[in-house]
C-alpha cells in the first residue's frame, strides 16, 4: 500500500483533486512537540514549587492549570502540616534512668530537651514541675521531661535539687543546679522561661529578664526608704 504522505507526483495529483488530505508540514509537528514539552515543564514547575511559591505564581498559569495548581497546593499544605506535627510534644513527660539515652541523648535532630531532676517532698521541685508543665504547653516544639533524681542518676545528692539540664541534639547546652540558682520559692514561670530562652531551649517573646524588673522595683523601694542627706542634716540641727 502506498504511503499518502510520500512525495510522489501521483500523491500530489490526488491532493490537488482533494482525494488525499494536505500533507502535514514538519513545522506543525515541531510546534506540537514544543507545546508538549512546555506542558511537561509546567508540571515539573508545580512539583518543585513550595506552597508559598504556588500562591505567589498563581496568576501566571492559565485556567486549564487551576486544577493541577490546587492539587499541588493541597499536597504542599499536607506536607507542611506533617512537618509541623512531627516534633510536637506539649506536655511534661516522666522518664527513668533506662529511658535517658533514648529520650535525651538520642532525642533527634533539631530537638531541644529540658530535663528536670527532682524529688517528691521538695517544695521548689514541685513548683518547677508546675512551671515546666505550663512551658511545655506554650513551647510544644521543645521536649520537656522530668525524672526522680536517684532513679535517673544513682546517688545524686539532694542538695543539688532542683537540677535542670538542657540538651540539643544529644549535647548538654546548659545546667541549673541547686535552689539558689532558681531564687527559691519566689521563682516565677516567666523567670524560668527567660532562663531557658537564654540557653536556646525556647524562643520567648519576653523582651527582658522578669527578674530584673523585680530587682529594679526592690532597689527603688530600698532607695525610697533610705533617709536623704537633707533629712540627716536637719536631724543634726535639731540635736
Amino acid at each position: 500500500m502506498q504511503d499518502p504522505n510520500e512525495d510522489t507526483e501521483w500523491n500530489d495529483i490526488l491532493r490537488k483533486k482533494g482525494i488525499l488530505p494536505p500533507k502535514e508540514s514538519p513545522k506543525d509537528e515541531e510546534e506540537e512537540e514544543e507545546v508538549a514539552l512546555q506542558q511537561q515543564s509546567v508540571v515539573k514547575t508545580y512539583e518543585s514549587m513550595t506552597l508559598e511559591e504556588l500562591e505567589e505564581n498563581e496568576d501566571e498559569f492559565g485556567e486549564d492549570d487551576e486544577a493541577a495548581i490546587e492539587m499541588y497546593k493541597q499536597q504542599r499544605l499536607a506536607e507542611w502540616k506533617a512537618a509541623q506535627m512531627k516534633n510536637v510534644f506539649g506536655d511534661l513527660g516522666e522518664i527513668s534512668g533506662q529511658d535517658y539515652v533514648k529520650e535525651v541523648n538520642k532525642a533527634g535532630e533539631g530537638i531541644w530537651v529540658v530535663l528536670h531532676l527532682y524529688k517528691q517532698g521538695i517544695p521548689l521541685c514541685t513548683l518547677i514541675n508546675q512551671h515546666l508543665s505550663g512551658l511545655a504547653r506554650k513551647f510544644p516544639q521543645t521536649k520537656f521531661l522530668k525524672s526522680i533524681s536517684t532513679t535517673c542518676i544513682p546517688n545524686y545528692p539532694d542538695r543539688n535539687l532542683p537540677t535542670i539540664f538542657v540538651y540539643y541534639e544529644g549535647e548538654m547546652k546548659a545546667q541549673f543546679i541547686g535552689p539558689l540558682v532558681f531564687g527559691g520559692m519566689n521563682l516565677k514561670a516567666e523567670e524560668l522561661e527567660w532562663r531557658l530562652s537564654e540557653s536556646g531551649a525556647v524562643k520567648t517573646d519576653l523582651e527582658e529578664n522578669p527578674r530584673k524588673q523585680i530587682e529594679d522595683k526592690l532597689m527603688s523601694s530600698i532607695r525610697s526608704s533610705l533617709p536623704t542627706r537633707k533629712d540627716t542634716d536637719s536631724e543634726d540641727e535639731d540635736k
